[in-house]
């Protein structure tokens, strides 16, 4: 793609608008939280199709006559419960503490009093995780995070150098942290699903890293570091028509997944809509510009010695 866009010369403002991001997700996770699901918290869920029209606000009304005893002993009401809809298909999530067999028949019994014609074939999907897999799950998650991490700079440190290898490392971060200030802005549910997107996300993000780090590396051989930035920028437009050709087409793919897919493939399909778009601005405007700060700083240092 040949036009005279100067990335590097506008490298501080991109920089800025990524530490706004970052910025954005920090507040946003210390004032929402995450939204876990019953996969790392444990507990029941439970997708219930109401026979009639109904408000989360009039479940959890009936709920708050329900009462069952969470992972502590206390007995607690269950109106705290979490409480979504689906789509427009009359259904509703509701996932709470832990519940017994006859908790979950109270539960039943207090929704059929308040909606006619509910019956036990209404209650779809019942889903029961103890909060002990739901920590090994956390801690699986992040130990292969660290993997992948580990072997991405083994990897790049070997076929490029040391300082590709932190760049793009800070790029796929960037990119996780994307994925999950977008589930706490918007309180998307955390379960297994967001797990494998994430990894996904990960090496998808790496192999659009490596396209731009090949392309500089070779440029930078012939053309040396006298014009670093130059370089740079040719490379990162040499490769820009594939990066958003695969981008535009993978989501398109992802897109159709996620808007078209239904309720069991949209938890996967929503990260990995958004980390591919993450991905490729990352690629371009994060881990390039970190690379050549990076490489400036040492070529200068240099100079002084």
């Amino acid at each position: 793609m040949n036009f005279a866009f100067d990335f590097m010369g506008r490298r501080k403002i991109f920089f800025v608008v990524s530490l706004l991001i970052i910025l954005a997700g920090l507040v946003s996770l210390a004032v929402n939280g995450l939204n876990f699901g019953i996969d790392f918290t444990g507990g029941t869920r439970m997708l219930i199709r109401m026979p009639g029209a109904f408000t989360t606000a009039e479940i959890r009304e009936v709920l708050a006559g329900v009462e069952a005893t969470d992972a502590t002993g206390r007995t607690v009401t269950l109106d705290n419960s979490f409480i979504q809809t689906v789509d427009d298909n009359n259904e509703v999530i509701i996932r709470s503490v832990p519940l017994t067999e006859d908790e979950r028949e109270a539960v039943i019994a207090a929704i059929s009093q308040r909606w006619t014609g509910f019956t036990n074939d209404n209650l779809l999907q019942v889903e029961n995780v103890g909060p002990v897999v739901g920590g090994e799950l956390l801690r699986n998650a992040l130990l292969a995070l660290l993997i992948a991490s580990a072997g991405i700079i083994a990897y790049i440190s070997y076929r490029f150098e040391f300082r590709y290898a932190m760049a793009a490392l800070a790029a796929l971060f960037f990119d996780a942290f994307v994925v999950i200030m977008a589930f706490s802005i918007f309180r998307v549910e955390l379960n297994s699903p967001f797990v494998a997107a994430i990894l996904t996300i990960v090496g998808y993000s790496i192999n659009d890293t490596i396209v731009v780090f090949d392309r500089i590396r070779e440029n930078v051989r012939y053309e040396g570091d006298r014009h670093l930035a130059d370089t740079v920028n040719l490379s990162i437009r040499q490769t820009l028509v594939r990066s958003m050709n695969t981008s535009v087409t993978t989501l398109l793919v992802v897109g159709s997944l996620l808007f078209l897919g239904g309720d069991t493939i949209r938890p996967f399909a929503l990260p990995l809509f958004i980390g591919i778009i993450s991905g490729t601005y990352s690629s371009i405007f994060v881990a390039s510009p970190i690379w050549y700060n990076w490489r400036s700083w040492g070529r200068t240092r240099k100079a002084r010695a």
